[in-house]
């Protein structure tokens, strides 16, 4: 039983007390060691050893649900959006706030470039604007403004926004482009290409350089997910994945707009992910509870995983591809794990 990855009892990580709206993991860093980020609509962000599920710490802060959350590829920094019209950016190792970028309106999506301690931060949601923001810029006073001092109040004195919307740290890519809110973004694996996907069902390749759309594609449904599927030991490999309606959309990660496939399945799927190597991916549904591994030549469902107690917002491999987790309505994350060897704590 314990040859056969698919039969495994998965690992559930509690502490959330509401949905779980997103799951990304850092690269692997020091010791084949990665981390996880969940983001909640309880306000709190946590962050997880991605192996065990281990709880680290919770970043606290936000005043709202926060709809995204992600880890630098060095898992030095993360970034969370929130419904309290804002995005920050954390110090992974101390908890601190390092900046909070306020907006006009909900932020449903943040994006670091994939390199070390990334100095810039893409930002979208309700606003329907992508916007490109310097951390560089506005670290003066950040670390004044945002990390509230002992004595000051937890109110607007201690938390007073680093970067305005109007401020010049940041600027706007598109302006008009997207004709509903902006749900997810994803930096290519090309510094010069960032990737949007929006309520008005189309994903939409970018390139910084011309601050213009290089590609679309039109989606049949709204979308659920949509997220880079990058494993560390072939990083040349990628794949951009996307749920939407009833299809799981799979595009080339490194030549924008390039469709793969499109898989149509019978079931409202909230989110997909993509093991390249394995040649298979994994759903999460939207009108029921289930995870689905699904073959991806042959398009055909190979098992049902059961668990969760509501719909599954989100989906994710681990860099190494030995485990993947999901995150649910229920307030819960579980990992899975995907391999035939022993792993982490399964034995």
């Amino acid at each position: 039983m314990t040859s056969d990855p698919l039969k495994v009892v998965p690992l559930t990580c509690h502490g959330h007390s509401r949905p779980v709206t997103h799951l990304s993991f850092s690269s692997v860093v020091d010791d084949d060691q990665y981390y996880l980020i969940s983001a909640c609509k309880d306000n709190n962000p946590m962050l997880r050893d991605g192996i065990t599920g281990d709880w680290i710490g919770t970043f606290i802060g936000h005043k709202g649900a926060v709809w995204q959350a992600r880890l630098s590829s060095d898992a030095t920094l993360a970034a969370t959006g929130s419904a309290d019209f804002s995005a920050k950016v954390w110090d992974t190792h101390t908890g601190e706030c390092l900046h909070t970028l306020q907006h006009a309106h909900i932020v449903r999506a943040v994006a670091f470039p994939s390199q070390p301690h990334p100095q810039i931060l893409a930002t979208g949601g309700f606003e329907k604007k992508l916007r490109i923001f310097d951390l560089s810029r506005s670290s003066g006073s950040g670390s004044n403004s945002t990390s509230s001092s002992p004595t000051s109040p937890d109110g607007m004195n201690g938390n007073t926004p680093v970067v305005t919307a109007t401020n010049p740290a940041s600027y706007e890519i598109g302006p008009g482009v997207h004709g509903g809110t902006i749900k997810s973004i994803v930096w290519g694996t090309d510094l010069n290409i960032i990737i949007t996907a929006s309520d008005d069902k189309n994903i939409r390749w970018w390139d910084l350089r011309s601050r213009s759309p290089i590609a679309s594609h039109a989606l049949d449904g709204i979308v659920g997910s949509c997220e880079l599927n990058t494993l560390s030991f072939a990083p040349s490999n990628s794949v951009l994945s996307v749920a939407a309606g009833k299809s799981a959309y799979l595009f080339s990660g490194t030549q924008p707009g390039q469709l793969l496939k499109t898989v149509k399945t019978p079931y409202d799927i909230a989110s997909v992910a993509l093991h390249a190597e394995q040649r298979k991916f994994v759903t999460g549904g939207s009108g029921d509870t289930w995870v689905r591994v699904y073959d991806y030549d042959e398009e055909t469902e190979l098992d049902v995983h059961k668990g969760h107690h509501g719909p599954i917002w989100s989906t994710s491999f681990s860099p190494d591809g030995k485990l993947y987790a999901t995150g649910s309505e229920d307030g819960t994350i579980k990992l899975w794990k995907f391999c035939t060897t022993p792993y982490g704590l399964w034995r």
